[in-house]
C-alpha cells in the first residue's frame, strides 16, 4: 500500500509541477509558433502516458499484492493484450510524429519572398553576410578563404563583389521581414539556434544548410552554437538584433562590401610615425613597452589586434569598467586618432618597429604552464604562441609576460571583457576562468617566455 500511495503522490507531484513551475518556454519572438504546438503535443502525449502507466501500476501493486490463501496465475502470452499494446503503441507514436512530419515541411520550405542572410560558423565565432543591390550572394569556396577573405568569396564572381560583410558576432535584422537564413561552416560541425526564434539547425563543412523564420518582435537574443565544437564550444556566442527597417538599414550601411574590403589602402607608416610620438610617451619610443607605467610591449603584436583594440578604447568597450584603471587612461590616448585611417597608420608604424623579444619578469612551474596552455590557450593563439586571426587570438610568444598575467586576472575577475559588446573580451573572460588562481596564471605566462 506505502508503494502504491508513493507512486500516485509521485505522479499527482510532476503534474503539479510542470502546470506551476515558473520555468518553461522562453517568450516566442518569431512566426514558428507551431514548434511550441508540437512541444506542448509532446508533452501532453508523453504526460498521459506516464500518469496512465504510474497509476495502472499503482493499481496492480494494490489488486495483485500478495494475499495468504492465494496463487498467482501464470499467462506467457495474452494475444488480447498485446493487440491493444500494438493499437495504443501506434497511435502514440503516429500522435507524437505526424505534427512534427507536417511543421518539417514548412521548415524545408522557404518562402519566395524570403530575403538572404548568410550566416558563417568557424571556430569559435560568427560571421555574417548580406547580398549588395542585385540581391545575390557571390559564391565561395573554401580554397579562396584567407585572412583578407575570411569568407571565401571568389574573388572573379561579379555577384560577390557587393557583398556586405559583417566581421562580428552581431547581425541585425529588421522586424516582421521573412529571412532565409543561409548557413556555412568553414571548419567543423557548428550549429545556429535562436531559443526565442524556436528554429535551430546544423552547419556542415561542405554543405550550404538553411533555414528561415519571421522575427516579429524587437529586441536583443542570444545566438547560440548548440554543436559540441572544440575546446571554446561554450564560448561561441552571437547576439541578434531585431530593430525597425531604419534603424536596420543604417546599421547595415556601416559594414564595407567584399569590394570594398580589398580594395581598402593599406596604413602608412610616415603618417604613423608622427601619431605614435602620443604612444611613445608610455610604451617607449621602440614599442618595446614599460613596466613602470603599465605600458605593454606593442613591436611584433599583430597589426589586426593592435587595429580592434585601438577601436575597443576609443568606442568605450575597453576602458570603462570599475577596476581597470589602466584602460582608463589608454582611452584619451585612443581618442587622438581620429578616425580608423589614423589607426592603420600608427598600427603600419608599429608594424614597422624592432621586434626584440620582451625580458622575462616572471618565474613559474614550467611544466605545469605548458599543460595549461596546450590544454586551454594553444587551441586559439597556436602552440607556438604566435597568434591565430581565424580564432582572433592574438600574439603571445615574445610579449610582456607581466601584462600577460594582469590581463588574464582582468578577463576572471570580470575587469575586461563585461561591456556586452565585447564578444571576444566576453569569450577570453570564459577561458580565463579555467585558470583556478594566480599562480597559475604566472605559470602559463612562464611557458609562453619558452616560446619566444
Amino acid at each position: 500500500m506505502l508503494l502504491a500511495a508513493a507512486l500516485i503522490l509521485l505522479t499527482l507531484g510532476s503534474v503539479l509541477f510542470h502546470y506551476l513551475s515558473p520555468w518553461y518556454f522562453t517568450p516566442i519572438a518569431s512566426n514558428w509558433g507551431v514548434i511550441d504546438d508540437l512541444l506542448g503535443n509532446t508533452v501532453f502525449a508523453t504526460g498521459v502516458a506516464f500518469v496512465a502507466v504510474n497509476l495502472f501500476m499503482a493499481f496492480c501493486v494494490v489488486r495483485f499484492r500478495h494475499q495468504k490463501g492465494t496463487k498467482a496465475d501464470y499467462e506467457p502470452e495474452s494475444k488480447k493484450l498485446e493487440g491493444w499494446l500494438f493499437v495504443l503503441t501506434t497511435a502514440g507514436v503516429a500522435a507524437l510524429l505526424a505534427p512534427g512530419l507536417f511543421a518539417w515541411a514548412k521548415i524545408v520550405d522557404v518562402p519566395k519572398d524570403a530575403q538572404v542572410v548568410e550566416a558563417v560558423g568557424r571556430q569559435w565565432h560568427w560571421m555574417f553576410r548580406f547580398p549588395g543591390k542585385d540581391g545575390k550572394l557571390g559564391s565561395t569556396d573554401p580554397r579562396f578563404v584567407t585572412e583578407a577573405n575570411p569568407f571565401g568569396i571568389n574573388p572573379d564572381d561579379p555577384d560577390g563583389q557587393d557583398d556586405v560583410l559583417v566581421v562580428s558576432p552581431e547581425l541585425h535584422l529588421p522586424v516582421n521581414v521573412t529571412r532565409k537564413v543561409q548557413l556555412r561552416s568553414v571548419d567543423v560541425l557548428h550549429d545556429f539556434s535562436v531559443p526565442q526564434f524556436r528554429v535551430r539547425m546544423d552547419l556542415v563543412p561542405g554543405l550550404a544548410t538553411r533555414v528561415w523564420f519571421t522575427p516579429n518582435k524587437t529586441g536583443t537574443f542570444n545566438l547560440n552554437c548548440q554543436e559540441l565544437c572544440g575546446t571554446g564550444h561554450f564560448a561561441m556566442l552571437g547576439r541578434i538584433v531585431v530593430e525597425e527597417q531604419q534603424a536596420f538599414d543604417s546599421w547595415l550601411a556601416t559594414w564595407p562590401t567584399f569590394a570594398q574590403s580589398l580594395s581598402k589602402p593599406a596604413g602608412d607608416a610616415t603618417a604613423g610615425a608622427a601619431l605614435f610620438a602620443v604612444c611613445s610617451a608610455c610604451h617607449s619610443q621602440n614599442g618595446e613597452g614599460n613596466p613602470a607605467v603599465h605600458a605593454p610591449k606593442l613591436a611584433g603584436q599583430s597589426d589586426w589586434y593592435l587595429a580592434r583594440q585601438l577601436k575597443s578604447f576609443k568606442g568605450g568597450l575597453r576602458g570603462t569598467s570599475n577596476g581597470d584603471s589602466n584602460g582608463a587612461t589608454m582611452m584619451p590616448m585612443a581618442a587622438t586618432l581620429a578616425d580608423d585611417a589614423a589607426i592603420d597608420n600608427v598600427v603600419a608604424y608599429i608594424r614597422s618597429l624592432p621586434d626584440q623579444p620582451a625580458p622575462a619578469t616572471l618565474n613559474g612551474n614550467f611544466e605545469h604552464g605548458k599543460s595549461i596552455y596546450n590544454e586551454v590557450c594553444g587551441t586559439c593563439h597556436g602552440h607556438d604562441g604566435k597568434g591565430v586571426r581565424a580564432t582572433n587570438a592574438p600574439r603571445l610568444a615574445g610579449m610582456s609576460d607581466w601584462y600577460l598575467t594582469t590581463q588574464l586576472s582582468n578577463f576572471r575577475h570580470g575587469i575586461r571583457g563585461r561591456h556586452p559588446q565585447d564578444y571576444y573580451g566576453q569569450q577570453m573572460g570564459s577561458m580565463a576562468a579555467m585558470l583556478t588562481d594566480d599562480q597559475a596564471m604566472t605559470d602559463v605566462a612562464a611557458y609562453v617566455n619558452s616560446l619566444r
